[in-house]
């Protein structure tokens, strides 16, 4: 399984959107500074994430949210109605 997620940062109050194949280490390393672009704006909380059988489709979803903003906001109204 593949992941596509959601952070916000505490720092600058923006969000971050990555795909994965461990959530939960995923977001330790972004916390901990090991991810470069997003050393200087830690810590971080999950907002949360979208499940994907494939790492391809993972990362279609997430260049999609990357550069269209129609797109992550369907996204985020999506992580929402979740919870």
């Amino acid at each position: 399984m593949y992941y596509v997620y959601a952070l916000k940062s505490l720092k600058d109050n923006k969000n971050y959107y990555g795909q994965t194949d461990d959530v939960d280490k995923r977001l330790s390393l972004h916390n901990s500074g090991k991810v470069a672009s997003t050393r200087y704006r830690r810590p971080f909380v999950l907002i949360g994430y979208k499940t994907f059988e494939t790492r391809n489709e993972a990362r279609w979803i997430e260049y999609s949210i990357k550069h269209h903003s129609d797109k992550k906001n369907k996204f985020m109204s999506e992580l929402k109605s979740q919870k």
